[in-house]
């Protein structure tokens, strides 16, 4: 294994661990990088490698948040915080449409809409409904400003938003998950956070059905070249959430929204004019 390819994972990690929390779309990143940086392996290998580097970004979250997110408590005596127990329920409920929908059609959903045709329409579509949507609420109140607050319904619905990111690549599932939250009336803050630990049980189940698919025969190059991904993913997003979580207090989404509508167009312009293809 050379160098180059080590070189290409680092890239691959950085984007990865970038666009997976900021609503911009991580599979329509990794398209057009992989257009310019290909890694020397099998198609197989590529397609598990752009999930299951998405644990390296998911360990940020755990590492960053885990005072919120773990249940427990052994501190003089041990206890059981029933509200982060709670919140664990309302995250599962909102994996449910996902995971239900994702299981059962994933392999139709790859093969009529994992294309660049519609990794570029999902950005350009989701771009403007961030735009509308945060011009609509700019002079609306949040109905929900805790994550106590969120109820199962909100779950729910929340899922449901976060299913058609797994329908259409290109529509990010944090962005998805986000806009249903604006939809709902979910302050900005609140949602984030919510989008982050959602993405904890889905990006694990997500991973693991990739693994089992391929199969656990990895060369040690791919070991090298996957782990190499994981640990700049984990590096970059640790940075990336700090600075997310810092920007949307004083700011909201709209410059995401453009920056989704120009990528989506570069996508059509590149692969209609430069490649000459868009459905393969």
């Amino acid at each position: 294994m050379s160098v180059l390819e080590i070189i290409k994972a680092v890239f691959f990690g950085i984007v990865e661990g970038i666009t997976e929390w900021l609503p911009v779309s991580s599979t329509g990143h990794l398209i057009l990088l992989d257009e310019f940086v290909q890694l020397k392996q099998s198609d197989d290998f590529k397609e598990m490698f752009n999930v299951v580097i998405q644990l390296g970004a998911i360990m940020a979250v755990v590492i960053l948040y885990w005072k919120q997110i773990f249940p427990f408590s052994f501190k003089e005596k041990p206890a059981i915080k029933k509200d982060i127990f709670s919140l664990w329920f309302k995250i599962l409920t909102a994996c449910i449409p996902a995971a239900v929908i994702g299981l059962l059609f994933d392999e139709v959903f790859e093969k009529y809409f994992y294309n660049p045709f519609c990794v570029a329409i999902a950005l350009i579509v989701i771009g403007a409904l961030f735009i509308w949507l945060e011009s609509r609420n700019n002079s609306k109140e949040a109905r929900v400003n805790s994550l106590s607050d969120i109820t199962y319904k909100d779950a729910i619905l929340i899922g449901v938003f976060q299913l058609i990111a797994a329908i259409f690549p290109g529509t990010s599932r944090s962005g998805s998950t986000i806009m249903g939250g604006l939809v709902l009336g979910i302050s900005r803050s609140v949602i984030a956070e919510f989008t982050f630990f959602l993405a904890i049980p889905v990006m694990f189940g997500a991973s693991l059905l990739k693994i089992v698919k391929y199969g656990f025969d990895f060369t040690g190059s791919q070991v090298i070249i996957l782990v190499t991904a994981m640990i700049v993913a984990f590096v970059v997003s640790v940075v990336v959430i700090r600075f997310l979580m810092g920007y949307i207090k004083k700011h909201d989404f709209k410059v995401f929204g453009w920056y989704r509508i120009v990528l989506g167009a570069l996508v059509l312009l590149y692969f209609v004019f430069i490649k000459n293809q868009i459905f393969a």
